[in-house]
């Protein structure tokens, strides 16, 4: 819902009249105000005409596409809480578009409920940046003026850090035809479970964002042992495991990063102790590392690899459900089980209409 009795007004741009019309039709029910548009040319119109609150955007359209649109849109409404709309393999444009001032990404199929809670994120964070413009205006004394400008420098800063180091990411998965997306799915799919167990607003966006940089350590791997298709020697198993901890010190000079920080050390940790790279067991483990390992291992089973093929995705979740109480959280799972059976429900849905 609204954060505020005015109204709100947001515009779904994306060139499938099928998914304006479902958004619109959603977003109604939500109690916003909604336009629509087909391309950029005419999201662009829309904004001179009228006020828009917020955008859905889809980054992936023809003509102007959305990468080229969002300066574009950020010129004619500054405070305009931007979200993209991304298939998988556009992860790395939807990075860009963050850098450029979008606040986040969804990737398609978009699941209702996610979708409503990053609205209402992107609203509550446009909402306090005006109250923050406001409140600037009426300080007069030059030092709380620095401090205000200061902290916007530093929540700027710290958005572009963590969209440079998704883009990283998503640089060195797309080396790799079996591994694009793979961050990106992982983090889309680890905040619906992060969700379905009772998670705030604030923590639900650290498993987001520690789904996407969980493999930033990989980085620091030897790229003849992550492109190695064939089974890992000893000593090449224990190179590749020190991505967790490269990872954690990449990220340790981000300390708004802390919860993060955790997630990304701990991922490959076990249920029974006997993960790594610390060896602990049950609730010890951070939540988010739980949900995270848990989804990252659910996303390879139901991914193509060399080795395998890829399965369905009830075949995975009861695959998975071998490994509770040894590598798997029970709750976890049962959490993981209740999205899963929830998507497929509205990839259904979707289909029925097409």
């Amino acid at each position: 819902m609204p954060l505020t009795d005015e109204p709100v007004t947001l515009l779904v741009v994306d060139d499938e009249e099928s998914i304006r019309n479902a958004l619109r039709r959603f977003l109604v029910q939500q109690g916003y105000e909604v336009a629509t548009a087909a391309s950029g040319e005419e999201a662009l119109a829309v904004l001179q005409r009228q006020k828009i609150t917020g955008m859905l955007l889809d980054v992936n359209m023809p003509g102007v596409s959305g990468v080229e649109l969002v300066p574009q849109i950020m010129e004619l409404e500054p405070a305009i809480a931007l979200l993209m709309l991304t298939a998988v393999n556009d992860a790395t444009s939807a990075a860009l578009c963050m850098q450029r001032g979008a606040y986040d990404y969804l990737i398609k199929p978009i699941d209702l409920g996610h979708l409503s809670r990053a609205i209402h994120l992107a609203l509550q964070r446009r909402h306090t940046h005006l109250e923050g413009q406001q409140i600037n205006q009426w300080l007069k004394e030059e030092v709380a003026a620095r401090v205000a400008e200061r902290r916007l420098e530093q929540a700027n800063q710290e958005r572009i850090s963590v969209a440079t180091l998704e883009a990283l990411v998503n640089a060195l998965e797309a080396k790799d035809p079996y591994l694009r997306g793979h961050s990106a799915r992982v983090a889309d799919l680890s905040a619906m479970v992060a969700a379905q167990l009772g998670g705030t607003d604030e923590q639900i966006e650290a498993v987001r964002t520690g789904g996407r940089l969980h493999d930033i350590g990989k980085i620091g791997i030897r790229e003849e042992i992550l492109n190695k298709r064939g089974p890992l020697t000893e000593a090449e198993y224990e190179h590749v495991k020190q991505h967790v901890t490269v990872g954690s010190q990449i990220l340790a000079p981000l300390v708004h990063l802390k919860d993060v920080i955790g997630f990304v050390r701990s991922h490959h940790e076990r249920w029974d102790g006997k993960g790594y790279p610390d060896r602990l067991a049950g609730e010890t483990i951070p939540l988010g590392a739980r949900v995270i390992g848990a989804v990252e291992i659910y996303d390879a089973l139901t991914t193509a690899r060399p080795y395998q093929e890829k399965m369905s995705a009830e075949v995975a979740v009861e695959r998975l459900r071998d490994l509770v109480g040894s590598v798997i959280d029970p709750a976890v799972h049962q959490a993981l089980e209740a999205v899963v059976s929830r998507r497929q429900a509205l990839v259904f849905l979707d289909d029925a209409r097409a």
